[in-house]
Order: C-alpha cells, then sequence, then structure tokens
C-alpha cells in the first residue's frame, strides 16, 4: 500500500488538479446546473497527460510506442521529455495538424499512415518488432493508463457538490474506466454516465449487448478522440458494470456542445472534450433540474476545424 501511495503522489506532483468552472448562463440554457472539470488546463491540453506520465513513470523501458489521434501522442511525448525517454506515435494521415505538430514539439517521432491501406496498430506491431525492448502503450486499455486516470476520479469524489451524475466522455474507454475506478477507491457512489459519438457508438451497442461489440471501420466523427474501433478489454471489465448508461450524441450535438461551452463558459474545447455538454442537448429531460459534472476531456483542437464548428 506504501509503494501505491508514493506512486500516486509523484504522479499527482506533476499533474494539474481539474480546472472546476461552473456557468449559471449555460446552466440555465442547459436546464440543469452543470459543474464542469475542465481538463484544457491540464498539461499538453487533456486529461491524457495523467495516464502518459503513469505510463513512462512505471513502465521499465526507455522507448514508448504508440498510435493516438493526437492527444495521447502530445502527452506521451511530452512525459517522455520529461522522464528522459523517447517514442514513437503512429497518427493517421488525416490527423489534426495542430496535433502532429504538438507530438513533434515536445520531442516525439511521428508516422503518419494511410488509414485505407494499413491500420495504425498494425504499424506499431510492426515497430515492436523493430524495437523489441520497446513498451507499447494503448491510449485506454492499459493498467498505467486506467490508474493515471483514476486521479481525475479522486478529484471529482473531493467535490463539495451533491451530484446525481458525473458525464464523461468515452472513445476506448480510458478516461470513464479511470474516473470510475477513482470514484469507487473514493468510496463515492455517484452514478458516471458515458457520452459517445453516436457515429462511433460501440461502447452503448457493448453495453447494452453485455460483451464488447466492434465498429467495422474506425467511424469518421468529428469528435476524432472517440475514433476507436472498440473499448478495450481492461476497460470493459470496469466500465460493464460501473457505467449507469451511455448517451449517444447525435454529431450535431456535439457541436452545438461546443459552441454552449465557448459563448457560455468561455472555454475553448475540443469536439471530444465537449461529447458531456452533447449528452445533455441530447437528453434535456434525463438531466432537468439536477446538479452534474461534464468532464471536458482537452481542448486541443485545429483552429480551422475549430471556427467552422463555431461558424455553422
Amino acid at each position: 500500500m506504501e509503494a501505491k501511495d508514493n506512486r500516486l503522489e509523484a504522479l499527482e506532483a506533476e499533474i494539474r488538479r481539474t480546472t472546476i468552472v461552473e456557468s449559471s448562463r449555460l446552466s440555465k440554457a442547459l436546464g440543469a446546473r452543470v459543474i464542469l472539470a475542465n481538463e484544457a488546463f491540464q498539461h499538453t491540453g487533456s486529461f491524457k497527460f495523467r495516464a502518459a506520465y503513469n505510463v513512462v513513470m512505471r513502465a521499465e523501458a526507455d522507448l514508448f510506442l504508440t498510435a493516438s489521434s493526437g492527444n495521447f501522442g502530445q502527452a506521451l511525448a511530452y512525459a517522455c521529455q520529461l522522464l528522459g525517454k523517447s517514442c514513437i506515435v503512429v497518427m493517421p494521415s488525416n490527423s489534426s495538424q495542430v496535433k502532429v505538430d504538438a507530438v513533434q514539439g515536445y520531442g516525439g517521432k511521428v508516422e503518419l499512415i494511410d488509414l485505407t491501406a494499413q491500420s495504425r496498430w498494425d504499424r506499431v506491431w510492426e515497430l515492436a518488432k523493430e524495437h523489441p525492448d520497446a513498451y507499447v502503450a494503448s491510449p485506454y486499455d492499459d493498467p498505467y493508463v486506467i490508474e493515471g486516470n483514476s486521479s481525475l476520479g479522486r478529484e471529482l469524489a473531493a467535490l463539495d457538490y451533491d451530484l446525481a451524475g458525473v458525464l464523461v466522455p468515452i472513445g476506448g474507454g480510458g478516461l470513464a474506466s479511470g474516473v470510475v475506478a477513482g470514484l469507487r477507491e473514493a468510496k463515492n457512489s455517484v452514478p458516471v454516465i458515458g457520452a459517445e459519438p453516436l457515429m462511433a457508438n460501440d461502447a452503448a451497442r457493448s453495453l447494452k449487448e453485455g460483451q464488447i461489440v466492434s465498429n467495422e471501420t474506425e467511424p469518421q466523427t468529428i469528435a476524432d478522440g472517440a475514433r476507436t474501433i472498440s473499448l478495450g478489454d481492461r476497460n470493459w471489465e470496469i466500465l460493464r458494470t460501473g457505467l449507469e448508461k451511455i448517451v449517444e450524441v447525435p454529431e450535431e450535438k456535439i457541436a452545438e456542445g461546443l459552441r454552449a461551452l465557448f459563448s457560455m463558459a468561455n472555454l475553448k474545447a475540443e469536439p471530444t472534450g465537449a461529447l458531456a455538454v452533447g449528452a445533455i442537448l441530447t437528453e434535456a429531460k434525463s438531466f432537468a433540474g439536477q446538479t452534474v459534472c461534464c468532464v471536458v476531456s482537452g481542448g486541443n483542437v485545429d483552429p480551422k476545424v475549430y471556427s467552422r464548428l463555431l461558424l455553422e
């Protein structure tokens, strides 16, 4: 227990505590008291630094390999920079340029691939054969990732609000499973609700069917952080009983949530980060009059994409 406590202290010494924002204007518009847990001010602009730093700190390797739409890649690159290690990040060729630039800016090596020719993880495993001593880090299906993200759950458990629920974006399940784990570790039983793009609703279908269901191809939702084929096995083991439900959010509600955060809370969120607010917009009656916490998972968004979504 002492060793675990020391590891958590080392992680918590490096991360930034989440920024809590409450906008009366946003709450009025949504018909619920909305507490925002904003991870856009976390190191590298998203919650992913919690996971990535824990992975690099805990794993006994000097080189790390991963596939990422950008947020985990840049978080991993920065963690490696801080701890004197290195990483290679496989990214789709249509990745947000701001995220590619960020990975490289933190010292990471980027490999861009055409997803129509090869999957990102096929390329990662090719690299693993070339670098047998490297650690292959999943952005979500990894015990160190879940442990790192559980730090956010513990922070939410300590908030002085009588919450009816915590809404969390869900893609591969790394953030959601970490939040559930952290809340339960703190003996907090607040319901956790997933917010997933309708276009990429494998997690919602998995919850309904009681087993992992996969997307046939990588869904091209505007919430690029949720462009996953399926939940991870480790994440599923936590989420199959840890989630109260998953709200499937249409693309237009994701964009509407992004605009609401900008105009009513003065927050720049990436589309994935707007999923929780989009979930309230999608199921307004379910949340009417309640006090809920919406996790804004990050704010790394290409300026051209962001301006287009704002002006739609």
